[in-house]
C-alpha cells in the first residue's frame, strides 16, 4: 500500500511565511476586533441617548460617509506618497478619535451629536487607511501568494466580525461604552508598531510624481472609461444601497423589538460573523460550481430572504438563524466585489479604482442608512425591513441579467509595456503641450466599416489612459488610408501613457493591425505645442 503525503506549499506561495505580512495580518485582526467593538458601543449607546430611529441609523451614515466622501483622495494619495507613512498617520489620527471619545464618554458628557462627531472622526483615520492597506499587500507577499494573502485578509475581517461584536457586548455590560471605545483605541497600537518596524523599499519611479489633483482625474477618468469596472461599481449600489437597511435598524431591532442587553445585541453579530466566516470557506467551492454572476445573484437574493426572516424575527435564537445566513450572504457578496473590483484595474491605478469601489460602497451604505432609518421613523422598523428585502432582491435580479458579473475578470491588465520610446530630436521639457499623436493605417478599402468599428474599443482606451481628445479620419483622395489621432495634455502625460498600457490592450492593438496592408507598421507622429 502506497501512502501520498501532501507536500506543504513552497514559501512562496504562502502568504504568512512573509513576517511582516504576518504580523500585519494579526495586528489587524486586533484592530479590526476593537472597530467591531466600538460599531456595538456607539449603535448602543445612541439607543440610550436617542431613541429616534433616524439617530440611530445615522450612527452608521457616520461611520459610512467619510469614506464616501474621502475614498478618492485617501486613494490617490496611496498611489503618489509613501504608503507606510499615510498608514501610520491614519492609524495615529483614528487612535486620538477613540481615545477621545473614550475620555468624554467616561466623563458622562457624550450627547448624541458628541458622538456622530467622534464617529466621524475614527472613520476618516480608515478612510485613509483603507486604500493603502489594500494596495500594499503586492508589497508584503510573493506574487504567488496573492491571492491567497486577499483571501487572508478577508478572513481576518470575518474573525474580527466573529469575536468583536459579543466581547463588546460583554463589555458594555460590565463596564460601559467607554470602556469599549478605550479598547478600540488601544487595538491600533499593534499595527501602528508593525508599520514602524517595516523596512520599506520605496519603488523607483523614472516619471515624476503625479499632482494630488492630476492623480484623483486619472483615477475618475479611468473608471469613467473601464466599462467591466462599472459593472462592479453599478452591482455595488444595487446591493448596499438596499442592504444597508440591515446595520442601520438591526440596534433598534435587538433593544426595542427583542428586548436584548447588549450582551444579546453582541451575540447577534457574532452569529452574523460566524456565518460570514463559514461562507468564506465555502468561497472556493462556489466559484467551482457557480459563476460570479450567479453567485452575486443568489447572495442578493439569501440576503434579502434574511432581512424579511428579521423582520417577523420574536425571538433571539430566529434572529440569530436569520443574520447567519445573512453574514454567509453578506461574505459571498462582498468577497465578489472586492475581487471584481481588483481585477477590473491594473497596477498603475489600482490604489485610486478601489478607493473608488469604496466610495461607492461606502456612499451607498450611508445614504441607505439615512433613508432607511428616515422611512422606519414613519412606516416602523419591520415594514421598512421588509420595503428594502424586497427591493434588494428585485435589484439583485434586473442588475445580473443587465449588468452580468462573470466578464468582470477575465482581462490581463499587467503592465506590456510594448510601446516603443517616442523618437524626438532634442530634448522636450514634461510640461511641453499639448501633444498629439496620430497613427495612420492603410487598409482595404472594402474593410474600412469594420476597422472603424473596432476602433471604437481603442477610442475607450486612449480616453481611459489620458487622452482628452480622440478622433479617426479616412482620407478622401486615398480611401483606406486612415489616421487616428489623440490628444494628451502634456508630454509627461503622454509618457505617462506608455506604462499603462496592459496585455488586454495589446491585444486589441494587434487585432487592429492585422488590418493594416502590406509588412509596414502603422505609422505613428507625435506633435508638441511649444511653450
Amino acid at each position: 500500500m502506497t501512502v501520498t503525503i501532501a507536500t506543504p506549499a513552497p514559501a512562496a506561495e504562502r502568504p504568512l511565511a512573509s513576517p511582516v505580512f504576518r504580523a500585519l495580518w494579526i495586528a489587524t485582526i486586533v484592530s479590526n476586533v476593537g472597530t467591531w467593538m466600538h460599531d456595538v458601543g456607539a449603535g448602543w449607546l445612541m439607543t440610550s441617548l436617542s431613541p429616534d430611529p433616524l439617530m440611530v441609523a445615522l450612527v452608521q451614515a457616520a461611520t459610512t460617509f467619510p469614506m464616501f466622501a474621502l475614498a478618492l483622495p485617501a486613494g490617490a494619495l496611496a498611489d503618489i506618497v509613501d504608503r507606510r507613512r499615510l498608514l501610520i498617520g491614519a492609524q495615529l489620527f483614528g487612535l486620538v478619535g477613540a481615545a477621545g471619545l473614550a475620555a468624554i464618554t467616561l466623563s458622562g458628557l457624550t450627547t448624541a451629536w458628541v458622538l456622530l462627531v467622534f464617529t466621524s472622526l475614527i472613520a476618516v483615520g480608515a478612510a485613509f487607511s483603507a486604500p493603502a492597506f489594500q494596495a500594499i499587500v503586492p508589497e508584503l507577499v510573493p506574487p504567488k501568494a496573492l491571492q491567497q494573502a486577499v483571501a487572508l485578509n478577508s478572513l481576518g475581517v470575518n474573525i474580527a466580525r466573529a469575536i468583536g461584536p459579543a466581547l463588546g457586548g460583554v463589555i458594555i455590560a460590565a463596564s460601559g461604552p467607554a470602556a469599549v471605545f478605550a479598547v478600540n483605541a488601544l487595538s491600533v497600537v499593534g499595527v501602528i508598531i508593525v508599520l514602524f518596524r517595516w523596512h520599506r523599499a520605496v519603488p523607483d519611479r523614472h516619471l515624476p510624481t503625479e499632482h494630488m489633483v492630476g492623480a484623483m482625474r486619472a483615477g475618475l477618468r479611468y473608471a469613467m472609461r473601464a466599462p467591466e469596472l462599472q459593472v462592479v461599481l453599478i452591482r455595488s449600489v444595487g446591493f448596499f444601497l438596499f442592504a444597508s437597511g440591515l446595520w442601520a435598524l438591526l440596534p433598534i431591532i435587538a433593544r426595542r423589538d427583542l428586548g436584548l442587553g447588549p450582551a444579546g445585541y453582541g451575540g447577534l453579530l457574532t452569529f452574523m460573523g460566524l456565518g460570514a466566516i463559514g461562507g468564506a470557506m465555502l468561497m472556493p467551492r462556489l466559484r467551482g460550481y457557480m459563476g460570479a454572476n450567479a453567485i452575486t445573484l443568489a447572495a442578493s437574493i439569501l440576503l434579502a430572504a434574511a432581512m424579511a426572516a428579521l423582520s417577523l424575527a420574536s425571538s433571539f435564537w430566529t434572529a440569530s438563524a436569520a443574520l447567519f445566513i445573512a453574514g454567509l450572504a453578506w461574505i459571498a457578496m462582498m468577497a465578489s466585489l472586492n475581487g471584481g473590483a481588483q481585477a477590473t484595474s491594473p497596477g498603475w491605478v489600482k490604489a485610486r479604482a478601489l478607493a473608488i469601489y469604496l466610495l461607492v460602497f461606502q456612499g451607498s451604505m450611508a445614504g441607505g442608512s439615512a433613508l432607511w432609518g428616515s422611512v422606519a421613523s414613519r412606516i416602523g422598523v419591520p415594514s421598512t425591513l421588509l420595503v428594502a428585502a424586497a427591493l434588494l432582491a428585485l435589484a439583485g435580479l434586473a442588475l445580473a441579467w443587465r449588468f452580468p458579473f462573470d466578464k468582470a475578470s477575465t482581462l490581463d491588465l499587467a503592465p506590456s509595456s510594448h510601446w516603443p520610446t517616442p523618437l524626438v530630436d532634442g530634448a522636450i521639457e514634461h510640461d511641453s503641450g499639448p501633444v498629439l499623436v496620430t497613427v495612420e493605417y492603410r487598409v482595404d478599402p472594402a474593410q474600412v466599416p469594420v476597422f472603424f468599428a473596432e476602433m471604437q474599443k481603442m477610442r475607450r482606451i486612449r480616453r481611459r489612459d489620458g487622452a482628452i481628445h480622440w478622433g479617426i479620419y479616412e482620407d478622401t483622395a486615398y480611401p483606406g488610408t486612415v489616421i487616428e489621432s489623440f490628444t494628451v495634455e502634456s508630454w509627461l502625460e503622454h509618457l505617462r501613457q506608455h506604462d499603462r498600457v496592459t496585455n488586454a490592450d495589446r491585444v486589441q492593438q494587434e487585432t487592429l493591425r492585422a488590418f493594416q496592408s502590406g509588412d509596414t507598421p502603422p505609422v505613428v507622429r507625435h506633435f508638441v505645442t511649444r511653450r
